[in-house]
């Protein structure tokens, strides 16, 4: 693994103990030098972590990836560039973050491999060694293959190796296919005139699919940054779908614009009224996004658990 500079690696480990031993050393070079380090993993990995590294475990921020990381659009601008932002230097931050593990499910796995593509993208220039383990036992074949895509280097310290799969434009192309059709599903038209009407109707719909009062507001809030996209960059009129999936209620803003930046939602902006959260916000409100876009146009899918 180069000095300094960015590196994105995955370790691909094959149980506990090969875990905690190919993480540990990559957490100490970086509390030896002094430097800002942090560990977000899902929880019962932050103990094994956390009683391996002892007293030193006190100068590491800590957080539950299953909490912080659970829709894996947010990992980017809220647990890593939230991380990296508040130490800029001197010195060079790590990071273990461990964004797919074997309870992810089939409908968040193509956001995380998603999410792996465009680390290298959101990090270029800077000064930061993340470090991503994957469970060989647990994950797919076809997981491990991605990660090897999606990551600069495999393996950790005098070890790490550069990875020869490497083709995170690959995975981003695999992820952004149509997405799959629901079986049935409340739609609804709307244009700029519309939106009152159209966050009374998700609503509506959200609240009788089961979503409790505190999550329709949130749900109500992602509406409407989506739909706002649509009249603004998506040729001012859309179409909204609600209906209920594996748990979630999902609401669903199609239009006929693209999304050509491929960091979309994923840099941090202030959260103010004067523009620019869109679907930062979004991504903050759900428990999952999905995104398909595209020459025929725009899909956001805003998954909130019910």
């Amino acid at each position: 693994m180069p000095p300094d500079g960015f590196v994105h690696a995955a370790l691909i480990y094959q149980d506990a103990d090969a875990y905690v031993a190919g993480v540990l050393p990559f957490l100490r070079a970086g509390l030896r030098d002094g430097t800002p380090v942090a560990v977000a993993v899902p929880g019962p990995r932050l103990g094994a972590l956390r009683d391996a590294l002892g007293a030193e475990g006190a100068r590491v921020t800590w957080m539950d990836m299953a909490d912080v990381g659970r829709n894996p659009g947010w990992i980017i601008p809220g647990v890593l560039r939230a991380f990296t932002d508040r130490h800029p230097g001197p010195g060079r931050a790590r990071i273990v973050a461990e964004a797919v593990w074997p309870g992810r499910s089939a409908l968040e796995y193509p956001a995380c491999a998603q999410h792996e593509a465009l680390v290298g993208l959101a990090f270029e220039g800077r000064d930061i060694a993340l470090l991503c383990p994957f469970d060989a036992a647990g994950l797919a074949p076809s997981a491990l293959d991605d990660a090897r895509a999606t990551h600069g280097w495999l393996g950790a310290g005098a070890d790490a190796r550069r990875s020869g799969g490497f083709a995170p434009e690959r995975v981003l192309a695999d992820c952004n296919t149509a997405l799959p059709e629901p079986a049935d599903a409340a739609s609804l038209d709307f244009d700029r005139d519309a939106l009152p009407a159209l966050r009374r109707f998700a609503c509506e719909h959200a609240a009788a699919l089961g979503l409790g009062r505190r999550r329709v507001g949130e749900l109500e809030l992602a509406v409407n940054e989506m739909a706002a996209n649509s009249v603004v960059h998506g040729g001012g009129r859309g179409r909204l779908r609600v209906w209920a999936e594996d748990g979630y209620v999902v609401c669903e803003i199609a239009d006929a614009g693209r999304i050509r930046d491929p960091l979309a939602g994923r840099r941090p902006v202030a959260m103010s009224t004067d523009g620019g959260r869109g679907l930062l916000m979004v991504h903050h409100l759900a428990d999952l996004v999905r995104v398909r876009s595209g020459p025929e146009g725009t899909a956001v899918r805003a998954y909130l658990r019910a």
